[in-house]
């Protein structure tokens, strides 16, 4: 239903992983340095920060391995950045799709179990982790300015650190 309203410009899924924790309940820019997946490692049926995972909401990103957006929008933005082989993909997408005035709604009314990274496996081979570094690197420059200005949908007296939602130390 989200994605049917007229400002809709993407809509992530509540994401679990196999022993019910929260794999993604939105992204939060600039967390861990480059954006980290909301709520991650909560408990299934937890409320988390002030009951965020129990309701829809605005957020800077959620995560294409489960995102629903109108084709007009995908278009309108340019798509997929292909420079971004594997990593942030989706972030640089929603972040372009906010820049263009819609909006970015994360739903826990659409659940799904996923096992994140479990068909390309881990970055630690050196070629990968070449790519990831690449990958950082541009996703800092092309969004530089908004991760200086910090995420308008999170509190920043919240840490960056973690993705836990705990007060900055």
């Amino acid at each position: 239903m989200f994605a049917q309203m007229p400002k809709a410009g993407a809509v992530g899924a509540m994401l679990y992983y196999p022993d019910d924790t929260v794999q993604h309940a939105g992204v939060t820019i600039g967390v861990q340095g480059i954006g980290g997946h909301a709520h991650k490692d909560f408990k299934r049926g937890d409320e988390g920060y002030h009951h965020r995972m129990l309701i829809a909401q605005n957020l800077s990103g959620v995560t294409a391995a489960c995102m629903m957006l109108p084709k007009k929008v995908f278009e309108k933005v340019g798509g997929l950045d292909e420079r971004f082989e594997v990593a942030f993909n989706d972030v640089d997408l929603c972040l372009k799709i906010l820049k263009e005035g819609y909006d970015v709604i994360f739903t826990p009314f659409a659940e799904l179990y996923h096992f994140e990274s479990k068909s390309r496996g881990t970055d630690e081979t050196p070629v990968k982790r070449k790519r990831f570094v690449r990958e950082v690197m541009l996703f800092t420059q092309e969004w530089k300015s908004f991760l200086d200005q910090g995420d308008p949908y999170y509190n920043p007296n919240l840490t960056l650190e973690a993705n836990d939602f705990s007060y900055k130390k």
